[in-house]
């Protein structure tokens, strides 16, 4: 056998080590893989009534105002979290007690399940969120307003509009039963109907929609700008506060 001479290239040596990626790069493919499994979530979705076709540039505005709430939401849970505090020091007058009553913002459901998130799938958007919960379980007003629609409303089935008092206005659809009927005036947390599957639903939930200027925003970033966490079921400070008076 001919022995190899030093001058002769190993075959291992030629070989080049594929560079470790930076630290960066690992959290933007951890960001893709998550973002890729919500768009898998929402495959199912795309033949819903509640996915609505949407243009391009519709979609444009949608990926910068979800950056602006995002970066918002930091900034009101800094100030949110100071201003509790202050508040909490205080003496509760009452006062002080309806105004936090006609802020606060609630759970819609004490106990669900996170079954469908608020996002685009082939074009469509999901224009809201799924909540999960046994048929004729009781739902509540997130926010206090005047109910501006009750009543049947095709693929949504039996369905609830408010209007709340900066403007923005929560869709609640799929219900069993209505509580409430237009031009009710409602307080956060207040029950106004009872989850079902009516319309066009593959099983019992409450499908949650909040809208900005009459646009769908996604209710889990609006929610958390006003305290609540919704896939956590975590609830303002002032939830207490509502729910007693």
């Amino acid at each position: 056998m001919r022995q190899r001479l030093s001058s002769e290239p190993d075959r291992y040596r030629g070989r080049r080590r594929v560079p470790t990626p930076p630290r960066s790069r690992y959290a933007v493919v951890g960001v893709s893989a998550f973002v890729g499994a919500g768009v898998v979530a929402l495959g199912a979705m795309s033949t819903m009534p509640d996915a609505k076709a949407v243009n391009p540039k519709v979609l444009a505005n949608l990926e910068n105002s979800s950056l602006a709430s995002s970066q918002l939401a930091e900034r009101e849970a800094d100030n949110g979290a100071a201003s509790r505090g202050e508040a909490r020091g205080t003496t509760n007058t009452k006062a002080s007690n309806e105004a936090a009553e006609a802020d606060v913002w609630l759970l819609p459901l004490q106990q669900y399940a996170f079954t469908a998130p608020f996002g685009v799938r082939f074009g469509k958007l999901h224009a809201g969120i799924d909540l999960a919960a046994p048929e004729g379980t009781p739902y509540r007003a997130v926010h206090a307003g005047v109910v501006t629609a009750a009543g049947y409303q095709g693929g949504y089935g039996y369905a609830i509009t408010i209007k709340h008092p900066d403007g923005t206005e929560a869709v609640y659809a799929h219900s069993r039963r209505l509580l409430v009927k237009a031009g009710d005036t409602i307080k956060a947390g207040q029950v106004i109907g009872e989850v079902g599957m009516s319309g066009y639903a593959y099983g019992p939930h409450l499908h949650l929609e909040l809208l900005v200027n009459k646009m769908p925003v996604d209710p889990v970033a609006l929610l958390m700008q006003n305290g609540v966490d919704i896939k956590l079921q975590v609830e303002s400070v002032y939830a207490g506060m509502a729910a007693e008076s």
